[in-house]
């Protein structure tokens, strides 16, 4: 997501010789993958409907099958997207919170997307499935200096066992519990003291938002349908529509005229 332009596939777009594109950015890289699956689909839907579904789309329905799948979450997204011709790398900081923002700091962060304080919290949810990078949490294994007080005794020496004695930058699950599930568990490894994020506890540390975590943490039915209205929501910030932006050939690169 960018500044200018939202939910209009910009991340997709490679570097060119005068421009770094969202790609280069240490929030994206290199967390995100799977841009060769991307690839395949906008190929494959080029071969039968050429310039017709755009690539914002397509990262959409993505999401979407991929919460049903992990989840067995479904919802419905809608369609008619167009793709941004812009991506710049020194934007994305400024527009997705880090992992080491406060509950206070996070509502802030969404709500200049339109999003409210009980919907940062049921997204934040999705820190259930996926992996991290143990740079993204370092500074709370650090092994000269005490315990994090806000993390479980067992969890920080599973963690520095991981990430301490290796020489390059592992990854750990986000949720221990259930990795290749997208459910309410990351709720209940909060309420442990196993989040794994300093963005991820402050949710259960904080009174700002500590009581909807038990709340999502105690119903999952409950999370999974806001869960499902809130990424619907996410999907349509501030995108670009009838002659704005483009519906790109090849998502990796703006067409050419």
């Amino acid at each position: 997501m960018s500044r200018h332009e939202g939910c209009d596939a910009s991340v997709l777009l490679d570097s060119t010789p005068d421009n770094r594109s969202e790609k280069e950015s240490p929030a994206n890289n290199p967390s995100l993958r799977g841009f060769e699956v991307i690839d395949e689909a906008k190929a494959r839907i080029e071969s039968v409907c050429p310039s017709t579904v755009s690539c914002a789309d397509i990262l959409t329905f993505a999401s979407r099958d991929a919460a049903y799948f992990a989840g067995g979450i479904k919802y419905a997204v809608p369609a008619g997207r167009r793709d941004g011709r812009v991506s710049i790398e020194s934007e994305v900081l400024s527009n997705l919170p880090p992992f080491s923002f406060n509950a206070v700091q996070l509502k802030d962060s969404f709500a200049r997307k339109g999003l409210t304080l009980d919907e940062m919290v049921t997204l934040s949810g999705a820190h259930s499935f996926g992996v991290s990078h143990c740079s993204s949490f370092a500074d709370r294994l650090n092994a000269t200096c005490p315990q994090d007080p806000k993390m479980d005794w067992k969890f920080d020496a599973f963690l520095k066992s991981k990430c301490l004695s290796a020489g390059s930058d592992p990854t750990v699950n986000l949720d221990v519990v259930t990795p290749n599930r997208l459910d309410n568990q990351y709720y209940k490894n909060l309420q442990k003291g196993r989040g794994l994020l300093t963005s991820d506890q402050t949710l259960q540390t904080s009174a700002l938002t500590a009581r909807l975590v038990a709340v999502n943490a105690k119903r999952p039915r409950a999370w999974t349908a806001n869960f499902a209205a809130a990424m619907v929501k996410m999907g349509s910030i501030e995108v670009l529509t009838g002659d704005r932006g483009e519906i790109r050939r090849t998502c990796r690169v703006v067409n050419k005229y």
